[in-house]
């Protein structure tokens, strides 16, 4: 048992980086944040600047230290958990990479993945769970050896390496010491069979990217090595890594088959673990990997609604009929029901389980009666709707009743919108005391792998109680307003 009390999770996001210490207790000792710069070259192109991510990295992790007033030797280990499925490509000698991060979010490959569709989409889904889309890593290597001078020839001689944030920051910190990644990330490159725990030969074939680029995979919870000495003036162990949604799974201690969270962020990630189960979705939803510290990992289902927490953003800055986000809690109190209004929010289409990108957002129902406060009120029930929506496909997938949802996420400060939820969906809501459960998925697994905790129980003892919402809405009223909603999308699909 290490003496040590302190885990230092390193959340490294898509707008920010964040470093938060937590003890043992799995209470926020200090907190660092720092955000850093969205790079557009084209429309629909998203990148980062790589010295960006590892000088806000490097901030925030000496903020944080000097805030909790530590030294490294208070520090257990370190857990790191990133934005998934960006792309990096650096020169093995040197570190250097060869082009910017290309974000989960840049759609230069679509046209391409379109073809993928045609052709491969049967293949991609049985080996990786997922569709073929630009969201994911492989297409962005692809791009990056195919229009970077030279990078296919420095490729294919084992110069180059490709890896993910947490490859890529663990790489840095460790100065060249570290090239590994997890379960979770690998998972998410389209490279990966999730079935075998692999890197798949056939996929590597069909998007011609080397298997010398990539990196070795471990369980989330492992002893990945140390940070080099100049990152906190002595050595300590990185001991977890980990995609951030499944870290938020892991924070929020849902390990068993059937148990699931939401996160209420921009969207809505909705993540299932299904156990030993690989499932098959009939529904939309794309198939993954869960965090683990040995032997397999669970499987994931996992849904996204593309527009969560926006929608209150698009109220505020859109519509501009409310000044901030917490204004629409109360204006939403202040209405007795929607008054017959439904807003769905397809900005930029539908996501699961509908799938639809040609449809558009809707406001039906509008009468003269009709006030700022029915809008504001129909677009937080909105996400109450769309989170619904994609609980329902994993039921009819999984075959599994939901008792029990955990909720986290910016969003999810709103209690009007998580009573809403919970009496849609008749099933409780648990939001935790800690809302940081990213950061903290990644602090139990570090902690648990380096033995500042023993096991899963040891941890759930330390958890607070948070704050319950329990369904409190007559079943006619919830089908009622359910089936207005199926209404107002049939509506939108039409336009």
């Amino acid at each position: 048992m290490t003496m040590s009390k302190y885990i230092l999770s390193v959340d490294q996001g898509t707008t920010s980086s964040r470093a938060i210490i937590f003890n043992k207790r799995g209470r926020i000792k200090s907190m660092a944040q720092r955000e850093f710069k969205q790079i557009y070259p084209q429309a629909g192109w998203v990148e980062h600047s790589p010295q960006d991510i590892m000088g806000s990295v490097m901030a925030v992790i000496a903020e944080a230290m000097v805030r909790a007033e530590l030294s490294p030797e208070d520090i257990a280990a370190v857990g790191v958990t990133n934005q998934r499925e960006t792309t990096l490509v650096w020169d093995k000698r040197t570190g250097k990479p060869v082009y910017n991060a290309i974000v989960w979010q840049c759609r230069r490959t679509a046209d391409y993945c379109e073809q993928l569709k045609k052709n491969c989409s049967g293949l991609i889904y049985e080996k990786t769970g997922l569709i073929p889309d630009a969201y994911f890593s492989a297409t962005k290597i692809k791009w990056i050896l195919d229009n970077v001078a030279g990078a296919r020839e420095r490729a294919q001689e084992g110069g180059l390496l490709f890896g993910t944030v947490d490859t890529f920051l663990m790489w840095q910190l460790s100065k060249g010491k570290i090239f590994a990644t997890d379960y979770t990330n690998a998972a998410r490159t389209m490279l990966f069979n999730i079935h075998t725990l692999e890197w798949d030969e056939e996929l590597l074939k069909l998007f011609g990217i080397p298997r010398s680029m990539l990196p070795e995979v471990k369980p989330s919870g492992s002893n990945f090595g140390v940070t080099h000495k100049s990152v906190l003036g002595a050595p300590v162990p990185i001991c977890s890594a980990v995609g951030d949604q499944q870290a938020a799974l892991f924070g929020q201690l849902c390990t068993q088959a059937g148990d699931l969270k939401n996160t209420y962020g921009t969207g809505c990630f909705l993540l299932m673990n299904t156990g030993e189960k690989a499932v098959k979705s009939n529904n939309g939803l794309v198939t993954t990997l869960g965090a683990t510290l040995y032997g397999k990992p669970p499987y994931v289902l996992e849904g996204s609604v593309f527009v969560g927490g926006a929608v209150v953003q698009w109220l505020r800055d859109g519509l501009k009929i409310i000044s901030s986000a917490d204004e629409s809690e109360a204006l939403a109190r202040k209405v007795d029901g929607n008054g017959g209004v439904y807003v769905v929010p397809a900005f930029t289409g539908l996501g699961a389980p509908w799938w639809d990108g040609a449809a558009r957002g809707t406001i039906t129902g509008i009468t003269r009666g009709t006030s700022r406060g029915h809008i504001v009120r129909a677009g937080l029930e909105s996400i109450a709707y769309q989170v619904a929506d994609v609980v329902q496909a994993m039921e009819k997938d999984a075959g599994i009743k939901i008792t029990r949802l955990a909720v986290d996420g910016g969003a999810s400060k709103n209690e009007f919108l998580l009573q809403f939820q919970s009496d849609i969906l008749n099933c409780p809501l648990v939001r935790p005391e800690v809302v940081e459960t990213t950061a903290l998925g990644a602090a139990y697994l570090a902690g648990l792998t380096v033995g500042l905790w023993k096991n899963e129980d040891e941890i759930k003892s330390t958890v607070r109680e948070g704050r319950e919402f329990t369904p409190d809405m007559p079943e006619e009223e919830r089908r009622r307003l359910l089936s207005g909603w199926k209404r107002a999308i049939r509506q939108t699909r039409i336009l």
